[in-house]
């Protein structure tokens, strides 16, 4: 038989694991890839592709970037509502440039091709912040 101090500290226990597992299903990874074409001084084509990992990634999470959410969890809409910050962002990253010109009979036309591969960041929605880390 236990006494009453045993079943106070096994239910705190269960508590606890309860709580801890509630934290840490807001927690996801995500693969995000963006890319973007500028042809002549004009933006010709933009693409931000974010889809749920389907495997843990490996890695350790890098400096985060915290993004109002304002409850929301669906990841591309809070992203799309602080383009600025997140492109920004994901420049200190690291990005592959890709650029071209040409010259015929005196006129110039140019390419450039901007492209973030994808890459596995680790998000955390809490009630109105989203908190994004790249994993490496």
């Amino acid at each position: 038989m236990r006494s009453r101090d045993g079943n106070r500290t096994f239910l705190l226990r269960l508590c606890s694991i309860i709580f801890l597992s509630s934290l840490a299903l807001n927690a996801g990874e995500y693969l995000i890839s963006y890319r973007y074409i500028v042809k002549d001084a004009v933006l010709y084509n933009e693409s931000l592709l974010i889809s749920k990992s389907m495997q843990t990634c490996v890695g350790k999470p890098q400096k985060s970037l915290m993004l109002e959410s304002d409850g929301s969890t669906d990841l591309k809409t809070i992203i799309l509502k602080h383009k600025e910050k997140f492109i920004s962002f994901i420049h200190k990253l690291g990005m592959n440039l890709e650029h071209r010109e040409k010259n015929i009979n005196y006129q110039n036309s140019s390419t450039t091709i901007l492209t973030l591969k994808t890459t596995c960041f680790e998000v955390d929605f809490n009630d109105n912040f989203a908190k994004i880390s790249p994993l490496k």
